[in-house]
């Protein structure tokens, strides 16, 4: 399902049109005001592509936020349909909408929202065939994906298309988020690091129960998909200081929010002095 698309400026029939609407102007008020943001800013957004992988508890909270801040196209990759047992924490799917399809609920969800938001469905699972592709067609990846071999192909592909990457996981009570720009160097000529920097190898097979096994309360998901599209936002928007090269720890239990600093890993095998991990020949398709 999609939307009207922003006009394109940079052709001549539209270009003495003013880049928003009325009806955007009083939408983003409170972002246009905002010396960081501001009209440039907002520009950015709406002509910005983002690729959120999974609309469930992450992925769900982070579209509503940026489809409100205006982000111009949503691309939402997902292959599951929506169940009662989601609704807890799932934001963007309602009662109604069991049963479906995830990416439809979710566009519907969007568009009502914001009507100015290209949404793209993708029915289906991002693998090894066709990541490079998906990633490398939009501008930021947010991974809101559930499992450890989905999140590692998607940061490897992501180092690979040179695309920033936001990416976060959910405990019962915790969630961690961090911005992976791998494709770039930091102040001091050193390479940012790769998720293979700050995780080396996946755990074993069984030691991380799944959602449906350990739980988790709704409202965590909510607060780091939050957090997971103000990343991508800054990603877009450059302000302030951001999680690049940091991991957020968010414990709600004991309400501590903490960052723990990680840096390049020269052995790393995707970026490092000797790199072994070239393609995703060695990700399942």
């Amino acid at each position: 399902m999609s939307t009207n698309a922003p006009a394109d400026i940079s052709n001549p029939a539209t270009a003495r049109k003013p880049f928003f609407s009325a009806e955007e102007v009083e939408r983003y008020a409170r972002h246009l005001v905002l010396g960081e943001i501001g009209g440039p800013g907002q520009q950015k957004l709406k002509k910005a592509s983002m690729l959120v992988v999974g609309a469930g508890g992450l992925g769900a909270p982070a579209l509503v936020y940026l489809a409100a801040a205006g982000v111009g196209r949503l691309v939402v990759v997902d292959d599951d349909v929506v169940s009662l047992s989601n609704l807890q924490r799932q934001v963007v799917h309602t009662t109604a909408d069991i049963g479906r399809p995830k990416i439809e609920s979710a566009a519907d969800f969007i568009a009502a929202l914001n009507p100015h938001v290209i949404v793209e469905g993708i029915a289906g699972r991002i693998d090894a065939g066709n990541a490079l592709e998906m990633v490398a067609g939009v501008d930021v990846v947010i991974d809101g994906s559930d499992n450890f071999s989905t999140r590692y192909l998607v940061s490897d592909a992501c180092a690979l298309a040179g695309r920033p990457l936001v990416t976060a996981a959910l405990g019962r009570f915790d969630a961690t988020v961090t911005t992976l720009r791998p494709h770039e160097k930091g102040a001091d000529g050193t390479p940012n690091p790769t998720y293979r920097c700050l995780f080396p190898e996946p755990p074993p097979a069984g030691t991380v129960p799944s959602c449906a096994e350990a739980g988790i309360l709704g409202a965590v998901a909510g607060v780091a998909g939050s957090l997971v599209a103000l990343e991508a936002i800054r990603a877009v928007v450059p302000f302030g200081e951001g999680l690049v090269g940091r991991l957020l720890m968010i414990d709600t239990r004991s309400m501590r929010f903490e960052t723990l600093s990680y840096g390049w890993d020269p052995d790393n095998p995707l970026t490092g002095e000797n790199p072994t991990i070239r393609d995703l020949s060695g990700h399942p398709r």
